[in-house]
């Protein structure tokens, strides 16, 4: 009987084996390597999302001019001019806050007891800010420069970028009156962005 039984077994295998054996040539089975290659390795197809997809508000997709104008917008050179425009603006207002607090302001030294008239006093102002201005302007393009090329070929946004570009700008301004000065002003320039990152972050 079960002598039988193999038998009938052993021919059913011989009658469905090549047709086995083709449908899985024909059908592999799936594996689960290959379905993470096609969801998250480098088979994956990348498709621009919409929000209105993801539940957002839909938006139309940026043009090719958009596009340009966002990198210009994100360029070093972008940043440097609005930084220094920005510092232009500051330092003008600040060096005309700290004229109008002097007592000293429009006051000659040769004639000391001589009282300045209003025009001497917004002239003195008016130079204190343009001074203020010039040195601002100059030093916010520069940090700004600085860094965002550290930032471009470092990679990464983090609070290293301030601290470097606040050493390489205050070096390069301070060592125009010695090695000295320019270490000094090196460190203090990166203690102080350093500061200010802390406190932004």
């Amino acid at each position: 009987m079960a002598a039988s039984t193999g038998a009938a077994n052993a021919a059913a295998s011989d009658f469905h084996g090549p047709a086995s054996a083709a449908s899985s040539m024909d059908n592999p089975p799936i594996q689960y390597s290959a379905i993470l290659d096609h969801l998250v390795g480098d088979k994956r197809a990348v498709k621009e999302l919409s929000p209105g997809v993801m539940g957002g508000l839909p938006m139309p997709f940026k043009s090719d001019e958009q596009k340009m104008i966002e990198r210009g917008m994100e360029s070093c050179a972008f940043k440097s001019v609005l930084a220094c425009v920005g510092g232009f603006v500051l330092g003008g207002a600040f060096g005309v806050f700290t004229a109008g607090i002097d007592t000293n302001v429009g006051f000659d030294p040769k004639d000391p007891l001589k009282t300045p008239s209003a025009r001497e006093v917004l002239k003195d102002m008016g130079q204190r800010g343009m001074s203020y201005a010039k040195n601002f302007a100059i030093v916010g393009a520069m940090f700004s420069c600085t860094e965002c090329i550290i930032e471009s070929h470092r990679g990464k946004s983090d609070w290293k970028n301030g601290v470097y570009s606040g050493c390489v700008t205050g070096g390069a301004i301070g060592f125009r009156a010695g090695l000295k000065a320019g270490v000094l002003g090196c460190g203090g320039f990166a203690a102080f962005s350093a500061a200010i990152e802390y406190y932004l972050r």
